[in-house]
């Protein structure tokens, strides 16, 4: 556990007296039972696909918190593996739910094991990033052609499906949807793209009425007794763009609730973008933990718990 000041202590890395599958860039998890994982959402922010040294107070909570109001929200358009994320039903080990308790409140969820499909289901909403260069390149977003004449940050005429690859060391790539079909069978893929492009149209109108756009997001699956159903993070400032809708203009880049605050300082150090990264100010903390806790009220209409 690492403190950020005397007033607030920040989740750096879990070490629960049970069996760790995996330690992410973000997440560690457990195994509770054959069919049940734990997932603690620590403060580790990673840009450029590298973890930085400095954890984000808050942002664990409001990401792991983020997630539970989606899951919840989306619950008539599809399954998911969420089961609870309230520690006094997860039916933890005694010595677990006594030791760990604090450090687990508000950044953890009990979830069925599902088994992750090998794609990540990538939604563009609007034209940004890597989209707007291969635009400006090509014509094109992730071969999608695309009509003449928009701009920077601008609103697509729909959204596009443009999955890649689940890298687990180094950057994802763009993947085409035969890609798709060929990892995960015709059936597979075509529901995963419908539900990617329907899942994105709800919660952006939520959002957009909440006074945030979400540019763009990406949606993970498993397959669970047979079924699809939704699985890892949802729509949250880690895994989505998300600007303000007070001030949007396009033609330019916008501000944003997410980590983009630490990608911008970080631009302006001269950091080559491999290990170790630079420590962060602490001015450039806060306003990054401020910007995630705004996007979690905006969103839910609560304080974070």
């Amino acid at each position: 556990m690492k403190t950020a000041s005397s007033e607030i202590q920040t989740l750096w890395e879990s070490e629960l007296s049970l069996q760790l599958l995996n330690r992410g860039k973000v997440r560690d998890i457990y195994a509770v039972d054959e069919d049940k994982l734990l997932i603690v959402v620590t403060d580790r922010l990673s840009a450029f696909d590298v973890v930085l040294p400095d954890p984000i107070p808050f942002k664990g909570k409001v990401l792991n918190q983020i997630s539970k109001f989606w899951f919840d929200f989306f619950v008539s358009v599809t399954k998911h593996h969420l089961i609870t994320d309230q520690i006094s039903k997860m039916n933890l080990p005694a010595d677990v739910a006594a030791r760990f308790g604090a450090q687990l409140k508000g950044r953890s969820m009990l979830v069925r094991r599902a088994k992750p499909l090998p794609v990540e289901c990538v939604v563009r909403g609007y034209i940004t990033g890597s989209g707007w260069k291969d635009y400006l390149a090509t014509g094109k977003v992730c071969g999608h052609a695309l009509p003449k004449g928009l701009k920077q940050c601008g609103r697509l005429p729909e959204p596009l499906f443009t999955p890649s690859t689940k890298a687990t060391v180094g950057h994802d790539e763009n993947i085409d949807f035969d890609y798709v079909v060929r990892a995960v069978g015709k059936d597979v893929a075509e529901k995963i793209k419908n539900l990617t492009i329907t899942l994105y149209k709800k919660g952006a109108e939520w959002a957009e009425a909440k006074g945030i756009i979400i540019a763009d997001t990406k949606f993970e699956f498993g397959i669970l007794k047979g079924e699809i159903v939704l699985i890892d993070e949802v729509l949250t400032p880690d895994s989505s763009r998300f600007w303000p809708k007070d001030g949007y203009e396009e033609g330019h880049d916008q501000p944003s609730f997410d980590k983009q605050i630490v990608r911008n300082y970080l631009e302006g150090t001269g950091w080559n973008k491999k290990p170790p990264a630079p420590r962060l100010p602490e001015d450039v903390m806060e306003r990054t933990s401020r910007a995630y806790q705004d996007a979690y009220r905006r969103l839910t209409g609560k304080e974070l718990a």
